[in-house]
């Protein structure tokens, strides 16, 4: 939280100052740009779900029957979109409802919230391989923004 200063007078006309808290607002800049330097790369996105179906067991046979073309471009939306929920964006709000809709308990595509760290963990390394600019800073924030969008289709689970 931010500290904003207003000046108002009391009802005695004495000088009162009031100290209002506005949110501090990460519009995770970095984060956007670093991802379009991984989708310059032309495997970003690939290299997700490579990592991620070798995470863990169950995760390959959540994906059978998948149409991976449509997939990816739906996930290339979709990171897009949780960088602006991460950053509080309200256009993203319905875009970020509507996929923790779908991917849980009753949606088309549910996930068990025991694998969004696996994704977690597989978007974050994809990003180190294939961001350039890629730092463990950066790294840190992809994950605190990309835990931020999963502990939303947790609460929604």
């Amino acid at each position: 939280m931010c500290p904003i200063e207003r000046s108002a007078a009391d009802s005695q006309g004495s000088g009162l100052i009031l100290i209002a808290f506005a949110p501090m607002t990460d519009r995770y800049d970095d984060l956007q740009a670093s991802y379009r330097r991984c989708l310059r790369q032309g495997h970003f996105i690939e290299r997700i779900y490579s990592r991620f179906m070798d995470s863990h067991p169950e995760i390959p046979p959540l994906f059978a029957g998948t149409d991976f073309s449509r997939q990816s471009m739906a996930l290339r939306r979709g990171i897009s979109s949780a960088i602006a929920h991460a950053a509080g964006s309200r256009l993203a709000e319905r875009t970020m409802l509507a996929m923790a809709q779908v991917h849980g308990a009753l949606g088309r595509a549910p996930v068990p919230p025991r694998l969004y760290p696996f994704w977690v963990d597989s978007l974050v390394a994809a990003v180190a391989e294939t961001d350039p600019e890629f730092t463990p800073r950066l790294g840190q924030r992809w994950r605190q923004a990309m835990e931020t969008t999963t502990a939303f289709f947790i609460g929604h689970h």
